[in-house]
């Protein structure tokens, strides 16, 4: 009828039908289709397996320069740690060639001779650009050592005057060894008492000539 609309079930499905085999032509084209990088479809490459193959290779070289820029950075910085440790290790050095030669104030021997500091007892850290921190533990030849203090001051004394680089100073003596030592931390590391200290004429002399470098 004219105008009528046609309701039609979609449910009733067209009889399968059997497919005829493919030409030979299109045979040959579907074997040749392959995975084009960048794409997300199937798709024939136009040179055939050979192409596939030059496209795999040219992506996993892609990957593997990749894999490798990325690594770079870290090589970079596994040197520059290196450096630094380095760089620790000979001011650490430089450190106790200056401290190793101190006289001590009773004895005419020095501070390496008597076991009262070793290379063991320097520590160094790098803490910014062109500066560190240096780390001294010595330690008193008897627990009740009345002179432990006296050479604390002669060991910041001694860097304070000759270390040609930018630092930060800490002063211990080693845990344990003497009676009391945290009262001794706090006085050779305050700023303020070494000052007054040094103004004293007889104390400085005394501290001079321990600091004195050998003949």
């Amino acid at each position: 009828m004219p105008g009528a609309v046609v309701l039609r079930d979609f449910r009733r499905r067209a009889p399968l039908r059997s497919r005829s085999p493919a030409p030979a032509g299109r045979a040959r084209a579907e074997s040749r289709r392959s995975w084009r990088p960048g794409c997300r479809w199937w798709a024939p490459c136009r040179g055939g397996p050979g192409a596939a193959m030059l496209a795999l290779a040219l992506l996993w070289r892609a990957l593997g320069s990749a894999g490798y820029a990325d690594a770079a950075p870290r090589r970079a910085g596994e040197s520059g740690r290196a450096a630094a440790m380095a760089q620790a290790q000979e001011r650490a050095l430089e450190v106790y060639d200056l401290i190793r030669t101190i006289r001590d104030p009773e004895k005419p021997n020095t501070l390496e001779e008597l076991e009262v500091v070793s290379e063991s007892c320097v520590e160094v850290v790098e803490i910014g650009p062109g500066e560190s921190l240096i780390t001294i533990r010595f330690t008193p030849t008897v627990p009740h050592c009345s002179l432990a203090t006296l050479i604390g001051l002669c060991l910041r004394i001694k860097l304070q005057r000759c270390l040609p680089f930018k630092h930060k100073l800490e002063i211990y003596i080693s845990e344990g060894a003497h009676s009391i030592e945290e009262d001794i931390n706090k006085q050779i590391n305050d700023k303020e008492r070494v000052a007054a200290a040094m103004e004293n004429p007889s104390l400085r002399e005394i501290v001079d000539q321990c600091v004195l470098d050998p003949d």
